[in-house]
């Protein structure tokens, strides 16, 4: 039996890097789960390499008509959900010097306000013992030149858990944060090169990271693994964030 049979998950951002490599272990480990992407095609896509047990929603996690679109589809198809993955977000590099309304507000919007109506609005359709887990980064506490808004929408997302964990206690409900390093994702490769291969030098471990090796810790969170782990971060970063 698989570490999550029976069980609901929903995963935003879950067409392309970590969200789809954890939407295809969550299946493999006997979970239902709920995929959400901005564009259709990349959706479609996703959900045929997903396979079985897997209903995609197009929407963008920062509109919140998208959400209640969202999980209106869930409760018509199951009623209730255990998991839900808020790993929709975006990054950029941008200096100081240059960083504009526009790029702080796309920034904050997908990572901050986007994870907040993610979880608020699932709540109703949560059992109580769930598992809430975000998708922060090592940005939120290591300096990295041109990505100091990035950090902060992830450092934002890092308070969330710890207020949540206590307001959501007496339902049981989990909440942590996974934080990977440098990870072979398309959003890192759409960077420009030069300043992820600095960061990248800085990782002990020598490489980047794969996006199953960060799966395969948020299987661990989601799961009656971690029945005793609320409110944590954890670092899949190849020490990155540890030095």
């Amino acid at each position: 039996m698989g570490k999550l049979q029976g069980k609901v998950a929903v995963i935003t951002g879950g067409t392309a890097g970590i969200g789809l490599a954890a939407a295809k272990i969550f299946v493999a480990e006997g979970a239902y789960v709920f995929v959400t992407g901005r564009r259709q095609k990349e959706l479609d896509d996703a959900v045929q390499d997903i396979g079985d047990n897997v209903i995609g929603v197009q929407g963008d996690a920062a509109n919140l008509a998208d959400l209640d679109r969202l999980y209106e589809t869930v409760k018509a198809a199951t009623a209730q959900i255990d998991i839900v993955f808020a790993n929709a977000g975006v990054g950029e590099f941008a200096p100081l010097e240059g960083v504009t309304e526009e790029h702080f507000d796309k920034i904050f919007d997908i990572n901050v306000k986007g994870v907040l109506f993610t979880v608020q609005k699932a709540l109703p359709v949560m059992r109580d013992g769930g598992s809430i887990i975000l998708t922060g980064s090592v940005a939120s506490i290591k300096g990295t030149p041109g990505l100091a808004v990035y950090g902060a929408s992830k450092a934002a997302i890092r308070n969330f858990v710890r207020g949540w964990t206590v307001e959501l206690k007496d339902r049981r409900i989990r909440a942590n944060v996974l934080s990977p390093g440098p990870i072979a994702t398309p959003m890192t490769a759409a960077q420009p090169q030069e300043a992820i291969g600095k960061i990248v030098s800085a990782v002990p471990m020598g490489r980047m990271g794969e996006p199953d090796e960060v799966a395969k810790a948020a299987l661990f969170l989601a799961s009656a693994d971690s029945s005793f782990v609320t409110g944590i971060e954890l670092f899949v970063d190849g020490g990155r964030a540890q030095i």
